[in-house]
């Protein structure tokens, strides 16, 4: 079949790199792409905030599942539309993907549910929320409701850095003024991956980002500056756990709401000494997550990803390559904040190593070189027996790439370490 994948990042290069693969397709098309993608399919200027004109291209070159990748045209209800046009596609509607559209909207099912997550209020007056950390005291977490491109949330450890967050989310900075504020909750964090296909769930593996700008997790949160996979702190006893006591009650919840959850299921969880709590969901693959999560991967993807839009993930199983994967975020210097664009990067076409991968994140062709386009600009991922040999692969990689302006983290995976 055809195959439409929407996004440009390094998830989409991730998930277009593994769908490629299958035996299953005849051409993969990626809206809009990257110049990595271009490699393995064929890149359609295609606006996919249109949903006519994506609707418009699947009847004019026969496409026959659509893969979303990112999570604002699922929260916008791309899949919705998609459906109603008779176009299979794989993500959740525009309800369900409110788990990750609106941080109040999860933890609400949460309270509902009795499943474990951090004590909240939410509030949309900034008066009540300032008197509520004032009560409650630091260290407090303080989110903003709606999406915020991973930069959202701030684990404020003073009184002075949560009143400053919320100000920053009434002045504008994440769209509409409301917020949830939570506890801090002690442990580490991880990311368990489920599929759903609206009654079914079927666990895919773990992983572990680094949010925080800086080595040894300093500095301000990020979209994420490398990964890996999978996350050792995450014991088959603790899977088990946020499976049936996070997950299950949530895919439940929903298809008793009349809103059946169809798609990936991304749980970032903090483990603490009560056990797995739930922080946040995500409606996607992770993202540099999904960097790890792909080339770990033995089972076909495209098989996957249909057996969850059609409803039958209990007639399949899933399998994984035994090494450890890792990913290391070469970044625009500037990066979370303002990043200059337009420096070459050279040296991808050279021997980068074994078991090495690379995924454009924010890269553009210009003059017929390739050059920076963004924040995270590439992915460096490697597979290794261990954790400690693909940090050794990837890191030995980042060093034969020439990315003037560009910087990395030097640490990722050290938790795993």
């Amino acid at each position: 079949m055809n195959v439409l994948l929407i996004g440009s990042g390094g998830r989409e290069h991730a998930l277009a790199w593994a769908l490629s693969a299958s035996p299953l397709l005849e051409t993969l098309y990626c809206a809009p792409g990257n110049p990595g993608m271009a490699k393995v399919g064929t890149n359609v200027a295609l606006d996919v905030t249109d949903h006519a004109a994506v609707i418009r291209f699947c009847a004019e070159n026969n496409i026959g599942f659509v893969v979303v990748g990112p999570e604002a045209p699922l929260v916008a209800g791309l899949v919705d539309d998609l459906t109603k046009a008779g176009i299979k596609a794989f993500g959740p509607t525009r309800y369900a993907a409110q788990l990750e559209g609106s941080k109040g909207f999860t933890k609400d099912i949460c309270r509902a549910n009795n499943i474990p997550t951090a004590a909240y209020e939410r509030f949309t007056a900034l008066d009540k929320a300032l008197a509520y950390v004032r009560e409650r005291g630091a260290p407090i977490v303080i989110k903003a409701d709606g999406l915020a491109a991973g930069k959202g949330v701030t684990v404020a450890m003073t009184l002075a850095e949560a009143e400053a967050a919320l100000r920053d989310i009434w002045d504008g900075r994440f769209g509409e003024a409301s917020c949830v504020i939570e506890d801090f909750l002690e442990g580490e964090e991880a990311s368990f991956f489920v599929l759903s296909d609206g009654v079914n769930v079927l666990p895919l593996t773990t992983a572990q980002d680094h949010k925080r700008l800086g080595d040894g997790d300093t500095g301000p949160n990020t979209g994420g500056m490398g990964a890996y996979s999978p996350a050792p702190c995450m014991t088959p006893a603790i899977t088990a756990e946020a499976l049936e006591k996070i997950v299950k009650p949530t895919v439940k919840a929903l298809a008793a709401a009349g809103h059946p959850y169809k798609g990936v299921l991304y749980a970032g969880l903090m483990l603490t000494k009560t056990g797995p709590q739930l922080i946040e969901y995500n409606a996607r693959f992770g993202d540099p997550e999904t960097q790890v999560l792909m080339p770990r991967l033995k089972s076909d993807l495209l098989t996957l990803l249909l057996a969850t839009a059609d409803g039958t993930l209990d007639k399949i199983s899933v399998r994984w390559k035994d090494e450890a994967a890792l990913t290391v975020c070469l970044c625009s210097e500037g990066y979370p904040g303002t990043v200059k664009k337009g420096n070459p990067i050279k040296g991808l076409d050279g021997d980068l190593g074994a078991d090495v991968e690379v995924f454009h994140a924010g890269t553009a062709m210009k003059d017929g070189a390739l050059v920076s386009n963004g924040g995270r600009v590439l992915n460096v991922t490697a597979l290794g027996k261990t954790v400690k040999e693909a940090q050794a692969r990837a890191y030995a990689a980042v060093d034969r790439i020439s990315f003037p302006g560009g910087f990395c983290r030097r640490d990722i995976g050290w938790r795993a370490l």
